[in-house]
């Protein structure tokens, strides 16, 4: 079919759809992150029909896609997801799982974790672990960065939870969480050891939340593992074991998300050189050049939900139940915001050009009001640590390697994981 440029009115008539009876393959193993932005060039829309798992579906993208299904109250992520997929990586900070007052009450409770000061803290502690993790891989003949990333990125985590584990556990932990997030988006043997690693990790968590509470594990006032062990629900009751271990590992499980991230931030310094030449180390700039990354590289392709409440948007009357899958990593792709959305170009982020409807890697409008995840602000906060990092305190070369990136294969990474070598840490 000839691909046709995007509108912006109404699709005329019934809701563009797909031919094939069912659309798994490519969502899942051909296309991946392209599969909703190509299909709705191919039917010149914003919004087409598609099954994707035996199951009726309404795939949408853009900046109005954006606004809508973040809206307040419209959408609701309880029985979206496949069962394979919604329980491998719960969202890393996020309530959306719930709905109205309890959503409320347990993203408020990750907005008092997510403070000013605690996120500065985060921060310093990705700095001083990602230092002693590269003081370590100094003395290795090659470093995978996407391998070796999450053990100091796990470890600052769990200091910063008011966790004090042992290495050995802090290396089980990273490998755990790490498999989980492989396990998003995919069927079969990924899957199943996400499932199972996710195991592991709920029961850690479990019994951390129990030795808290009985007092035979003290954790500093006012960290995460605290204010989780004691948070009350609506009712003015504890949490269950099982919920609070949910929730601790809601605030651990980022550091994989930021492992990926890191290996992106090094990708972006090796193939745009010219931005590390303009840098001069500013605020803003890291600020633009975090935001870029984000926008640029893959990360989740997709968020999607159940319809609450009927509205109409392009021509398609969304009812109650329906199942709506929205392109993160397609709007984050769209020339009609972007303009060169293959470009790597931080400048697109200065003067705060962009609306809060653009960049969606973390939803969209203001943390209060919307589905935004609230640890956002954590996350650019270690990614920045990351980069200086990178830039001032080591030192490395990157050998040939393949650092094309499979937009079909789910989560998606350079081919070779990004290798490094002759690491030195400067100071050494």
């Amino acid at each position: 079919m000839a691909t046709k440029p995007l509108t912006m009115i109404e699709p005329p008539g019934r809701l563009p759809g797909e031919k094939d009876f069912d659309c798994t393959v490519p969502f899942f193993f051909t296309e991946g992150y392209q599969f909703v932005s190509n299909r709705a060039r191919q039917h010149g829309t914003d919004i087409f029909a598609a099954r994707i798992l035996l199951r009726d579906a309404i795939c949408i993208f853009g900046r109005e896609a954006a606004e809508h299904f973040y809206s307040p109250g419209r959408f609701t992520r309880r029985g979206a997801l496949p069962g394979f997929d919604a329980y491998s990586v719960p969202d890393p900070g996020c309530g959306t799982a719930l709905d109205d007052e309890e959503r409320q009450r347990r993203e408020a409770l990750h907005r008092e974790i997510l403070s000013p000061a605690s996120i500065q803290r985060i921060g310093e502690l990705t700095a001083a672990h990602w230092k002693a993790g590269a003081a370590s891989w100094q003395h290795r003949e090659r470093v995978v960065l996407a391998h070796e990333a999450p053990i100091p990125l796990a470890a600052a985590f769990c200091q910063w939870a008011g966790l004090d584990p042992k290495p050995w556990e802090v290396r089980r932990r990273a490998r755990e969480f790490a498999a989980m997030l492989e396990g998003i988006g995919s069927i079969g043997v990924r899957n199943w050891r996400g499932h199972w690693m996710r195991g592991s990790s709920e029961s850690w968590a479990r019994e951390i939340i129990r030795k808290v509470r009985r007092g035979a594990l003290v954790v500093p006032e006012e960290s995460p593992a605290q204010r989780i062990s004691s948070f009350r629900d609506s009712r003015d009751k504890l949490l269950g074991v099982q919920s609070a271990a949910i929730e601790l590992l809601n605030v651990l499980l980022p550091s994989v998300a930021i492992a990926r991230y890191a290996v992106f931030i090094a990708m972006a310094m090796e193939e745009h050189p010219e931005w590390l030449e303009q840098f001069r180390g500013t605020n803003e700039e890291l600020n633009n050049f975090v935001d870029e990354v984000r926008r640029y590289y893959p990360f989740i392709p997709f968020a999607d939900g159940r319809v609450l409440e009927e509205f109409h948007w392009r021509g398609h009357d969304f009812k109650p139940g329906e199942w709506v899958i929205f392109d993160i990593y397609g709007t984050n792709h769209d020339p009609r915001i972007w303009g060169d959305p293959e470009k790597f170009r931080p400048a697109r982020f200065c003067g705060l050009r962009h609306g809060p409807c653009d960049l969606v890697s973390h939803g969209v409008g203001g943390r209060n009001l919307t589905h935004r995840c609230p640890g956002e602000a954590l996350i650019v906060e270690q990614m920045k640590a990351i980069t200086r990092c990178l830039i001032l305190d080591m030192d490395y070369d990157v050998p040939d390697q393949d650092l094309t990136i499979d937009l079909s294969r789910i989560p998606a990474l350079p081919r070779s994981g990004f290798v490094m070598t002759h690491v030195i840490p400067r100071g050494a």
